[in-house]
Formats: C-alpha cells, sequence, structure tokens
C-alpha cells in the first residue's frame, strides 16, 4: 500500500505500519506542520482533487493539482518530435490526465528538478512505461524504489534531441533543470531557480519556507553554469511563475544582484 505525505506529496511503501516520519519534510529545507506529520492515500487525494492543464507554448503544457495539495508545484509536458517529457512531477495521477497524456503521445521520459517533487513518480512511469531520470546526488531522498529509476550523473545530460538536463545544484546538491534548445530556448526550472513576484527576477534558496539562503559562492557556480546557456523564456514550479522574454539576462541580473548583496554584508 502506498501512503502520501500531506505536507510535501512524496509517496512511500506502508507495509501494514503507521509511518511517523517523512524524511524530506523533516530536512531543513522543508517542514513538518506544528499540528504534526499526517497522512492520506492516493486514493483519498483522486476523490477529493482534480488536475488543471494550461497550455503555454505550441508544444509546452503544465498540469496542477485543484484545490492545492502538499506543496502545490505544477508538472510540464513537454511535447518533442522524438517523444513526450514529463518535467518534475505532482502526486495526483487520476484517470482523466492518463487519458489525455496518452492522447498526446504519452510519455517517453520523466525527469525530476530535486526530491520535493519525487511525489508518486513510481506511479507515473509504470503508468506510461516511461524512464525517471533523478541526478545521483540526490539518491538518498528517494523513498520508494523503481525499476524505473536511472540515475544520471555529472553537470549534464541529454534526454532527448533538443532536450538537455542541467545540475545546477543550490537547493539541492543534484537540483537540475531542463533545457530545451528549440527557438529562443526555453528553461523550465523548478525551484532550483526561484521566479520572484514580478516575475522579472528570480531568487536563489537553500530552504524556501524556511528562507535560509545560500552562500555567495554556490550562487557564482549557478551562473557560472548558466552563463552560455541560451533561453528566452523560463517557467517556475508554480503557476504564474513565467518569464516570457529576457529570461537568460533577468537570471544573470538577479543572481549578480544577490552576490553583490552577501558581499557587502559581509563587508
Amino acid at each position: 500500500m502506498t501512503i502520501l505525505c500531506k505536507t510535501c506529496g512524496t509517496s512511500y511503501d506502508d507495509s501494514d505500519e503507521i509511518i511517523a516520519h517523512c524524511k524530506a519534510c523533516e530536512d531543513e529545507r522543508q517542514f513538518v506542520p506544528a499540528s504534526g506529520q499526517a497522512w492520506i492515500t492516493p486514493e483519498a487525494v483522486t476523490a477529493t482533487h482534480s488536475n488543471k492543464w494550461q497550455q503555454h507554448e505550441e508544444n509546452l503544457l503544465s498540469i496542477k493539482t485543484v484545490p492545492a495539495f502538499a506543496i502545490n508545484q505544477r508538472a510540464f509536458v513537454l511535447r518533442t518530435p522524438h517523444g513526450n517529457v514529463l518535467w518534475d512531477c505532482i502526486a495526483n495521477l487520476d484517470t482523466a490526465t492518463e487519458l489525455l497524456i496518452n492522447a498526446l503521445g504519452g510519455i517517453r521520459a520523466i525527469a525530476i528538478s530535486h526530491p520535493h517533487y519525487y511525489t508518486t513518480m513510481q506511479d507515473w512511469a509504470e503508468t506510461f512505461s516511461a524512464p525517471i531520470w533523478l541526478h545521483a546526488s540526490d539518491r538518498e531522498w528517494i523513498m520508494r524504489d523503481s525499476t524505473a529509476i536511472r540515475l544520471w550523473e555529472g553537470d549534464s545530460m541529454e534526454l532527448l534531441p533538443s532536450v538537455r538536463l542541467l545540475r545546477l545544484g543550490g537547493h539541492f546538491a543534484g537540483g537540475t533543470v531542463l533545457h530545451w534548445t528549440e527557438g529562443d530556448g526555453v528553461l523550465l526550472a523548478g525551484d532550483i531557480l526561484q521566479v520572484t513576484p514580478g516575475r522579472d527576477a528570480v531568487s536563489f534558496m537553500w530552504s524556501y519556507p524556511n528562507m535560509l539562503p545560500l552562500p555567495a559562492v554556490t550562487v557564482e557556480n549557478i551562473l557560472h553554469r548558466l552563463d552560455d546557456v541560451k533561453f528566452e523564456r523560463l517557467y517556475g514550479a508554480f503557476e504564474g511563475q513565467n518569464m516570457i522574454g529576457q529570461a537568460h539576462d533577468k537570471v544573470i541580473r538577479s543572481g549578480q544582484k544577490y552576490v553583490d548583496c552577501l558581499k557587502q554584508e559581509r563587508a
């Protein structure tokens, strides 16, 4: 039997024992609510929630669960001539979502930015017969095993033609973004880069709910890895976090401002 953490959506195998702790939430990059740890079954989520779809570009759609569940991130379906990619994951996999994805041609590969969005990736992989690509640096956060999981190493991996994964680190050691190289380029960033409310900047954090920043040297490394990456548009983890122009310049400028602020504080 599978159960889900109600706070982060991570799925666990419940072998007839009540799980007292969610490892993902007890880590300082997440949180356990003041009311305590709570669990829910996937069936209960599906019975009370549905998934909302939105088309952002001709070949890019997002999926978000309503009403909000757990962290409330969105996933993306990127359509390519070589197969569709599911980027990041949400816990709710209902029959309507299965039907719609199959109508779009299924899923060729699943890739996830970081452990907070692993959720029910194992079920999505089984349903669509797709491998899950996770960075090896985050292997300790896999709470349910699956034969579909593939661990990749290094700082870059070509997932499909025109689609590559880039390890930026930061929020997690294996923190990954997806670079779609078609046209002017698109970056799917999860919250490895957190789009700010004005949609004209990003921030960089080790823990978002606990507001713990990253050190300047880590952000400088992220900027270095993105320096030659071409992308005009960027889509973040949450609804509305869409940068539809000059995204590369905005990310680099944001990172430089972040580093400058930290260095001024030390001075």
